[in-house]
């Protein structure tokens, strides 16, 4: 039960916000259908409220669907908006990985125009601080559209979850180090088999950047980068456990990290009857189900602006 509160606490799902003050003529509607039916952000001042899995947020910006250095893809969920720190660190990750051999960056959800839970997908990157970037390097910056809904990331993780695939390279190391090193990045988030690889191949005196870089399911397309909350968003919740409280303040190269390779990859054997089963765990409610009285009171001003 304690690992699964940390897994969950990892992904920034453990967050409740008060609901007080929320307007009675929207609080039982289904948030995902409120935010997923806004097509542009606010004229508000950039803010963000509440948490990564639990909020939304003001002045949010998009980022351009083509740069010299990045393409936003799968357009037609119009999910390339993202409080304005993100489209920054997005546009600069993608100058340093030109400079590390890659075309560029292949950018994937970032948020919904004002944030809020989405009709379909994460449970997270209600804030605009959370971004998908593929782990496939960009061939091309011109993709169009059409394009850009067909073209699919490559798996940097084998099928068993316990290796590497040879889509994996140094670049992708080096991209991911850029991007653990920006001051702006709270954690990212990988495939097991990927923490493991830099673990094994980061020198030794220069490792504490590796502390950010977390491992955790369904990552083996994309890595997922998580910002700090940003200055000017004192509504906006900072994720529990931190990253130094999961490391211990080392570089999380550690027993947590090699609990995925004992015990989740490959379980100990039952050598004892097993005893009794708990009751069982409530079912945790999907961000889907949720209502506008499960978010902050300032989202229903920001669905409704």
């Amino acid at each position: 039960m304690k690992r699964l509160s940390l897994l969950l606490g990892a992904l920034g799902l453990g967050a409740c916000v008060s609901s007080s003050a929320i307007d009675p003529a929207i609080a039982q509607q289904l948030a995902n259908q409120l935010f997923g039916a806004a097509t542009r952000g606010t004229s508000e001042p950039a803010q963000v409220y509440g948490s990564y899995a639990r909020g939304c947020g003001d002045g949010f910006v998009q980022l351009p669907e083509t740069g010299p250095t990045w393409q936003a893809m799968r357009l037609s969920r119009n999910r390339n908006w993202g409080h304005p720190e993100m489209i920054s660190f997005i546009q600069d990750l993608s100058r340093q990985a030109v400079q590390i051999g890659w075309n560029g960056l292949y950018v994937g959800d970032i948020s919904q125009p004002r944030g809020g839970p989405m009709t379909s997908g994460h449970a997270s990157h209600q804030m605009g601080l959370d971004a998908d970037i593929w782990m496939l390097p960009p061939g091309r910056l011109d993709l169009s559209r059409t394009e850009r809904e067909n073209l699919s990331s490559v798996s940097v993780r084998t099928e068993d979850q316990r290796g590497l695939t040879s889509h994996w390279t140094p670049q992708h190391a080096q991209v991911l180090r850029a991007a653990a090193s920006d001051p702006r990045v709270d954690r990212i988030f990988v495939a097991a088999a990927v923490k493991i690889e830099m673990c094994r191949t980061a020198t030794p005196a220069d490792t504490a950047w590796l502390q950010r870089i977390r491992p955790i399911q369904g990552h083996n397309y994309h890595f997922h980068v998580r910002l700090r909350c940003p200055a000017g968003s004192p509504s906006c919740e900072t994720q529990s456990p931190t990253v130094a409280e999961l490391s211990n303040g080392g570089n999380a190269c550690d027993d947590t990290l090699m609990w995925w390779v004992t015990d989740f990859l490959n379980p100990p054997r039952q050598t004892e009857r097993p005893a009794e089963p708990a009751e069982p765990t409530p079912r945790r409610r999907h961000p889907r189900e949720f209502v506008m009285a499960d978010l902050p009171r300032q989202c229903s001003e920001v669905v409704t602006r």
